[in-house]
Parts: C-alpha cells; sequence; structure tokens
C-alpha cells in the first residue's frame, strides 16, 4: 500500500517571488524561514537539516546537506495572490486567475451597508487591520453596543470578530452572520473571529474560529482520487478549503500540537491513501504578529516531533512532502501574508538519493507527485 503525506508548515516562505513587489512593498526581501532564523541567530533543525531544509534558502545555524535522502527546490505560485486559499487551492491543481478582490482601502460603503441589511445589525470597524489589534480600538465598543467588528487585511477576506458569551454577543449568532456572509459577498474567505475578555487588556481571540471560503471552480485533484476510490484525511485547515466528496475524512484540529498529534495517529494507522494535514500557528500565532522568537520556537518544535513521533513510523510504501501556502515574514514591518517562493521536500523510505529539482513553477507539482505515486509511477 501506498500512502501520500502533505505537511503545509502555514507562512513559511523561501524567499520573495520576482513579481512580490505587485503585492506590496513590504513583501520585498521577505524570506520567512531565512529572516527567522537570522533574527534568532540561528536556528536548531537537525532532522531538517539532514532532510536538506538547508539547500532552499540560506538559514542561520542549518548546515547544507548536498547528500540529503530527499528531494528538494522551491515552488514559484502560478496563481494570482498570497492567501491560504490560493496557496491551498494551487496545490491541488486549481489555478486562481484573476485575483480574488482585495479591499486595501477598506470596504466600500455599499458593500458594507448591503451586509448590514441582510444581517439586520450595524458593523464596526471596515478597515484592514491586526486581529488583535482591531481588538484594542474596538473591542470595548463592541461590548457596548452589540454590533459585530468587520475588518480585512491584504489577502480576500471578510473577518468578522464578536464577543463569544451570549450576553454580549454569542458564538452561534457570529456564525450565523458568517454564513449571510459567505452567501452575499465575492471574497476569498469568510472567517469567524471570536474572542473573550471584558477589555482592551484582556481580549483574547479563542480557538473557536470557523472559515467559509469560496467552493473552488472547477474539479480538484482531491476530486480525481475520490473518483478513483483513493482514501483521503484531511487535518486542520484543509477540511474547510474543500467541499466533501465520497472517501474523505476529517479532523478539524485547531492548533499545531494537536495537528501533530493528529498526524502521528495518522502515520501509526491510517490506511488512507492521502493524508493533508495544515500547521496553521507558525501563520496564526506568529507570523501575523511580527514574533519571530516564537516562530522560531515552533519551527524547533516541529523539527523535534518529525524525529521522535513521525519518521519512526513510516511505512515502506510512504512518501511525505513538507511546503507551505504562502509566506508570513515575521522580521518585516508588514503583519500580513507575503509573496514567497515555498518549500518542495520530498522524502521517504524508497528516497535514498539526493536530488536537486531547483525552482519550479507552480505549486500543482503537488498534485502531479500525489497522483504519479498513487498510481505507482516511479517518483
Amino acid at each position: 500500500m501506498r500512502r501520500f503525506f502533505l505537511i503545509v508548515l502555514d507562512g513559511c516562505g523561501c524567499g520573495a517571488l520576482p513579481d512580490a513587489l505587485e503585492y506590496g512593498i513590504g513583501d520585498l526581501g521577505s524570506n520567512t524561514l531565512a529572516n527567522t532564523a537570522v533574527a534568532l541567530g540561528g536556528l536548531r533543525l537537525p532532522t531538517l537539516e539532514h532532510l536538506g531544509l538547508r539547500n532552499l534558502t540560506e538559514l542561520a545555524g542549518v548546515a547544507l546537506n548536498p547528500h540529503a535522502p530527499s528531494h528538494w527546490g522551491r515552488l514559484a505560485e502560478r496563481s494570482k495572490g498570497k492567501d491560504t486559499v490560493t496557496g491551498h487551492w494551487e496545490m491541488m491543481g486549481v489555478i486562481t486567475d484573476p485575483a480574488f478582490p482585495t479591499y486595501p482601502n477598506g470596504f466600500p460603503a455599499d458593500l458594507i451597508t448591503t451586509y448590514e441589511a441582510a444581517i439586520g445589525v450595524k458593523t464596526l470597524g471596515h478597515y484592514p487591520a491586526s486581529g488583535t489589534e482591531i481588538l484594542k480600538q474596538l473591542g470595548e465598543e463592541h461590548l457596548r453596543t452589540g454590533y459585530p467588528i468587520v475588518y480585512t487585511s491584504a489577502d480576500s477576506v471578510f473577518q468578522v470578530a464578536a464577543h463569544e458569551n451570549p450576553a454580549s454577543f454569542g458564538l452561534e449568532r457570529l456564525y450565523e452572520i458568517c454564513e449571510v456572509a459567505r452567501k452575499t459577498l465575492p471574497l476569498g474567505r469568510v472567517i469567524a473571529r471570536p474572542f473573550v475578555g471584558d477589555s482592551a487588556a484582556s481580549f483574547q481571540r479563542t480557538e473557536n474560529r470557523r472559515d467559509w471560503p469560496l467552493p473552488p471552480p472547477h474539479k480538484t485533484t482531491l476530486d480525481t482520487l475520490s473518483e478513483h476510490g483513493k482514501r483521503v484525511h484531511f487535518i486542520g485547515k484543509p477540511c474547510e478549503l474543500f467541499p466533501e466528496a465520497p472517501g474523505q475524512s476529517r479532523e478539524l484540529t485547531t492548533n499545531n500540537p494537536a495537528h501533530c498529534a493528529a498526524l502521528t495517529e495518522a502515520v501509526q494507522i491510517s490506511e488512507a491513501d492521502f493524508i493533508f494535514a495544515n500547521l496553521e500557528d507558525f501563520d496564526m500565532l506568529y507570523g501575523h504578529r511580527n514574533d519571530p522568537v516564537g516562530f522560531a520556537r515552533l519551527l524547533e518544535d516541529f523539527d523535534t516531533w518529525l524525529a521522535t513521533d513521525f519518521l519512526p513510523h513510516l511505512r515502506p510504501g510512504d512518501l511525505v512532502g513538507i511546503t507551505a501556502d504562502h509566506g508570513n515574514d515575521p522580521t518585516t514591518p508588514s503583519t500580513d501574508h507575503s509573496r514567497e517562493y515555498v518549500p518542495l521536500l520530498l522524502f521517504g523510505p524508497s528516497i535514498t538519493l539526493p536530488k536537486n529539482l531547483g525552482d519550479i513553477s507552480g505549486f500543482d507539482w503537488w498534485s502531479k507527485t500525489l497522483l504519479d505515486w498513487l498510481q505507482d509511477t516511479a517518483v
């Protein structure tokens, strides 16, 4: 039996793409992995070093390994965008062009008016902001008025924040108004951002976030797998990015420890042909908050988990890919995603000879490799 694991380290880009300036001046010079390593004076990643991660980009503290038992390279996004939906869709064979609409100057009045009429309540905000900063700015007003907070970012997202306490707003009501947004607005993703606390000093977002992306415009590689009787198991964010199809199972885990625990269980006992996981805390907790220290710690935690709880359980027919969906450099002034190359690191018991694949156009390289492997075609 052959299995394919694709592990997405959310936001872990490895160098600005040639068209980065088209997506914002802050994207120039972005290199999430390399800049994080420099900011910390070096990283300790012995497992990823052995597998050849340093072969992709400068990585202080990590040595080159031209003899790594892997195939390595960098993938350049063909789609227009630098967001989660666009990146994951492209991995599964869907190229997005034109890009989803974005609102760098805030949402237009007519869009907000239409939305408020649909949900029957006024809203606050309407401008691009950091999710933690906007709670400091508008959270107390939300508690006074009961008006939900609406904001966006450099990506095509409509984010709605509200207090989890039903006396203030409530989680179910927040989900309901997000579902209204999904039905009425053209953005790539609607995100519920629940929080708790009673003042600007104590507000905290919770793990009850939910995402409502647009459905892919046409058939994906996941549909092809389903049509051929292959079993797919989603872990974390991919659960919310693709519609359900026969032969699929889903674990909607919400943080890196839970994602990794699910992967450990999957590598030990899963009979799925394709296991697709996203580790979102790199992006959500540290990239967007410009915290290279936390980002580095998470990379080292992942490296340790890989060595102790994942690699020892690989079966002879397993192939593993490590990649990202975009960049999110925690060392640049921007708190948004960055338009970067993403890692291509491919390994497993059947790969014993090193192979430098260089720079490749298209995240959909994963789709082609996945299909080849599960159809017993040589890598």
